[in-house]
């Protein structure tokens, strides 16, 4: 074979598909007993309603921050046999199972949200790799089974981690404590959960050899950035203009706070939009002085040269993660108070849902491990991939608006029917949609600035919820999955705008 030949990656068997994704398995665990019973803790240990979304600033924050650089190094990175995406699994294994062992101990508001933020930084650390670790292994006819594969592991982890504290009340494990606190419950949830996402995590890592820089080279997916330099060229010629609507953009934000006396967390808002405007000023200098090697001015070049269809799937990527973080942050308030009648954190009531939110969760997830094996494939080769994601969208926001509806707990199972399908499509038709869009020399950091949008709309939630709920409905957590339904519906309505090539193949 000549210098220029391209060879085609050996199509992997059915084994190999379940050791590539089986570490996310672990992943999901982790992240399902943070969505679950975070702010369970926090109303435990005596936040109030008013501050659970600034407690969860956290996890958006160090997403934004975490992804596209942990994107950006893992391209560039070959460690001998460990290789290019597997270091990072380790490292972040390593620090999400120390979190999750450490965040139960919490003896205060101060220490259970500096945990939040090193455990979901290391979750991060672990998982942005996972999403280009498929593509890096996989042929672009098998991508949509692989992120299937991928997404059921999600569902299975989530189910395991969501439903731990109710199975272990089950069992005799003291659910509450007299004068509030953490329950044992949640303590052993997060032990047996750290340990979970290490042994998932090294399994993957143990079972898979990632190809090596030549072989990527072979397939003709070098793992460098032959291009950046035309990404560079790209960024130089950028005026600054943009730049400066960023920052004009923060201080309009930050002149609001002040004027209408908005809650502190916007300030957070704020603040990173002045961020971005600076640093891609000081990327677009360094593109001029013809820096090549700076990490800031590729994450910017990179941001500001995404493809075509990527943007396309922003804004419904945007508005569905903002319908699921205000389902992760309220549904535990609104099922306490709207369904148990007892919203006071150190009551036995309120622990009661508090399990019952993880048997939600756990039948969402399980919907979803299912839905993303034999529905997505199926309605996607029928409607094709757009319209798939489109109906799926609209099933979540039906499940949200029928909390309004619904008046028995047990009822709510139905809801989670909807949601399920809907997190399944979430999890994977977007990825489905890209993976044979985006270069696979650059999949780490497109794979990073993608999960942009995930993270901007769970900040916002973050920061501007707390101030519309405290306006409107003060202690009325039940309208914010009204607010979730909508907000899914506008998703589903924005994927009208994504086209795609149907006639792909299915792998």
């Amino acid at each position: 074979m000549n210098a220029t030949a391209v060879s085609e990656k050996p199509r992997q068997s059915a084994a190999a598909l379940w050791n590539i994704s089986f570490g996310f398995l672990g992943i999901q665990v982790g992240f399902a007993l943070q969505t679950a019973n975070m702010s369970r803790i926090f109303q435990s240990l005596g936040s109030s309603l008013d501050d659970l979304p600034a407690l969860w600033i956290a996890a958006p924050l160090t997403g934004l921050l975490v992804q596209p650089i942990i994107g950006h190094m893992s391209d560039r990175t070959w460690l001998g046999r460990l290789g290019r995406r597997r270091p990072y699994f380790v490292a972040g294994a390593i620090l999400a199972a120390l979190s999750l062992f450490l965040m139960p101990l919490s003896s205060s508001l101060f220490m259970a949200a500096i945990l939040l933020w090193a455990l979901d930084a290391s979750l991060n650390i672990t998982m942005e790799p996972f999403r280009a670790f498929v593509g890096d292994m996989l042929r672009k006819d098998q991508h949509t089974s692989g992120y299937a594969v991928q997404t059921a592991f999600i569902g299975a982890g989530a189910v395991v981690g969501s439903i731990f504290p109710e199975l272990l009340d089950k069992w005799g494990v003291s659910n509450s404590v007299s004068g509030g606190g953490i329950p044992d419950t949640v303590r052993y949830s997060f032990w047996v959960g750290g340990a979970a996402l290490f042994v998932a995590v090294l399994w993957t890592v143990l079972s898979t050899k990632e190809y090596s820089p030549a072989e990527m080279a072979a397939f003709g997916e070098s793992a460098d950035h032959p291009d950046g330099d035309e990404t560079l060229r790209a960024l130089a010629s950028r005026t600054l203009g943009s730049s400066l609507v960023w920052i004009g953009a923060g201080v309009l934000v930050l002149l609001a706070v002040l004027e209408w006396q908005l809650e502190k967390e916007v300030y957070v808002l704020a603040g990173l939009l002045i961020a971005y405007g600076l640093a891609s000023i000081i990327a677009i200098l360094l593109a001029r002085g013809g820096s090549t090697n700076n990490m800031l001015a590729h994450i910017v070049g990179d941001f500001s040269g995404m493809p075509p269809v990527m943007k396309r799937l922003a804004l419904a990527q945007f508005f569905s993660w903002s319908a699921l973080f205000i389902m992760w942050i309220n549904t535990t308030p609104v099922v306490a108070r709207d369904f148990f009648h007892s919203p006071d954190p150190a009551s036995a009531g309120f622990q009661d849902a508090g399990n019952w939110v993880g048997v939600l969760f756990a039948v969402y997830n399980g919907v979803a491990a299912i839905a993303a094996l034999a529905l997505l494939p199926p309605l996607a080769r029928s409607v094709g991939k757009a319209r798939t994601h489109m109906i799926c969208l609209l099933a979540g926001a039906l499940g949200y608006a029928s909390f309004l509806l619904i008046k028995d707990p047990k009822l709510l199972v139905v809801s989670e029917v909807g949601i399920g399908i809907a997190w399944a499509s979430i999890l994977a038709m977007p990825y489905a949609i890209l993976a044979s869009s985006l270069p696979q020399r650059k999949l780490g950091i497109y794979m990073g600035l993608f999960n942009i949008f995930i993270v901007i709309p769970q900040l916002l939630v973050a920061t501007v919820m707390g101030s519309i709920m405290k306006a409107f409905f003060p202690d009325e957590p039940i309208w914010t999955m009204l607010a979730a339904a909508i907000v899914m519906t506008l998703a589903a309505l924005a994927m009208l705008r994504v086209r795609t090539d149907e006639g792909t193949a299915a792998g």
